[in-house]
């Protein structure tokens, strides 16, 4: 039997928020949460480029583009792009959040800092797959 009766709780939430359990910008902590993933996932990421990026060092051009066309160093390669551009995407959205108060200037922020975030992880990931898949398509 559902229980009907009202709730004596005091709260400035609507009923709806508190049903969906969103915080006060609508989203919860989604945005939160993405934010941790991509700064943790990063940790081991990063490690494992600037391995590559030294393990580039000092080799010929021919020895760089088989290191990276390897699969995995390309996946690792590929992975890294899409997580950091992501967290800058969203460490920025932060700040525009925070500190520019004109709602109109806000938004046009907000949408500048989305097209600067996928231009460059598509021209990363363009670059990548070009190397890593050039040797194949050739």
């Amino acid at each position: 039997m559902a229980d009907n009766r009202a709730d004596t709780r005091v709260s400035m939430r609507t009923p709806l928020a508190r049903v969906k359990g969103l915080g006060a910008s609508g989203h919860g902590v989604e945005h939160w949460w993405i934010h941790r993933v991509t700064a943790v996932s990063n940790i081991p990421l990063i490690i494992s480029f600037v391995i590559i990026v030294a393990a580039l060092a000092g080799s010929t051009y021919d020895e760089a583009i088989a290191i990276i066309s390897h699969p995995l160093i390309a996946i690792i390669l590929i992975l890294a792009v899409i997580s950091v551009t992501n967290h800058m995407r969203l460490g920025m959205q932060i700040v525009i959040e925070d500190y520019v108060h004109d709602k109109g200037l806000k938004i046009i922020a907000v949408i500048a800092n989305n097209f600067y975030a996928v231009i460059i992880a598509v021209a990363c990931l363009y670059a990548i797959l070009k190397v890593s898949l050039g040797r194949i398509l050739i």
